[in-house]
């Protein structure tokens, strides 16, 4: 079946402004026609949560006044007693409210950290069926997670010893991610030493960090809203950016909407970060992290695309389509989410 979104097309991998049409065939981008249109639309490529937590779901707003350990640090921090005493079924129902915003927001794929063993990766498999977010799974707690996972998600080397699980993610050439300078630097290198497919957060990252890290060409996954309500600071994103890849996520629900719109704003106005490379944090980053080929408008590529109204009270009068995009855009400019390569 054949589709045709109209208005200015951010295009290829730096977002060139495009006046025309994208026609798409069977999923697909058949073509990009560039000529004038009546569409005041402004069309991108969906987004890739790269850190999420959505079964915090349950506890959105839950510990007020709460350090972070007290909060999130296994076994006993108050997400995890939260999550203990909540059935499947409210997992499930809590997790498929917090995707389907994501689906209506943009968010076609997530990199999940999903905590409840085997079982844990079943419910957010059940939660997502249907929505439109296609989730990256990384269990966790248990290594009998990597016979229905993507992969597995380590707390981090303060947490515990993570060799061995890591060691079985290489044998099943499945993938490793682990948090890693979120508190302070104490575990970035014994993170590194572990060789992962990503790190989380990398708040502390000095420069002896970054020269390993470009070294060993680790991508990062970086969550600014979330490591200032959790008083940690924010990250050197540009230093990170100069160093690796560097996707974006939103982490906890409990703590933060998963509102891409919101993340990038944040980026970009307090960590001070350029919206061409905000936008490609948000979209084609967190993709090529876990090599799907999404989070671009070229010809060829899945039709997973975002739809914005740049007509609307909000985005009426801009100037810099990328920067209204990253630095203006909401949930009630979105007027339409194609998700091409996600089962609906």
């Amino acid at each position: 079946m054949q589709e045709t979104f109209e208005g200015t097309v951010l295009v290829g991998p730096e977002f060139e402004a495009v006046e025309g049409r994208v026609v798409v065939d069977d999923g697909e981008i058949a073509s990009i026609e560039e000529e004038s249109v009546a569409s005041d639309d402004i069309v991108l490529p969906a987004f890739t949560n790269a850190h999420t937590h959505i079964g915090d779901s349950i506890a959105k707003e839950a510990g007020r006044g709460m350090e972070l350990d007290e909060l999130v640090a296994p076994p006993d921090g108050l997400k995890h007693r939260l999550l203990r005493r909540a059935s499947s079924e409210e997992k499930v129902a809590a997790m498929r409210r917090s995707l389907q915003f994501m689906a209506e927001t943009g968010t076609v794929s997530t990199i999940e950290f999903r905590e409840g063993g085997v079982e844990g990766v079943e419910n957010i498999r059940e939660a997502a069926d249907g929505t439109g977010v296609d989730p990256f799974v990384l269990g966790r707690e248990d290594e009998a997670v990597l016979e229905i996972a993507d992969g597995f998600g380590a707390s981090g080397p303060n947490d515990g010893d993570f060799t061995r699980v890591r060691n079985a993610t290489r044998e099943q050439e499945k993938f490793f991610g682990i948090h890693a300078g979120e508190r302070d630097d104490s575990d970035i290198n014994p993170a590194m030493d572990l060789d992962p497919d990503m790190l989380v957060h990398m708040v502390h990252a000095d420069t002896i960090h970054l020269e390993r890290l470009a070294d060993a060409d680790i991508p990062v996954a970086v969550c600014p809203r979330s490591n200032l309500v959790t008083n940690v600071g924010t990250p050197d994103v540009n230093a990170l950016l100069e160093t690796t890849t560097v996707a974006l996520g939103t982490d906890n629900v409990m703590l933060n909407s998963p509102s891409m719109f919101r993340e990038m704003e944040f980026t970009a106005k307090v960590c001070g970060v350029d919206a061409v490379d905000v936008l490609h944090m948000a979209t084609r980053a967190g993709a090529e992290i876990i090599g799907a080929d999404r989070g671009v408008v070229e010809e060829g590529r899945p039709a997973d695309l975002l739809v914005l109204d740049g007509d609307t009270d909000n985005l009426a009068g801009y100037r810099d389509a990328v920067r209204a995009v990253v630095r203006r855009a909401g949930a009630s400019d979105v007027t339409d989410v194609h998700a091409a390569s996600v089962d609906q």
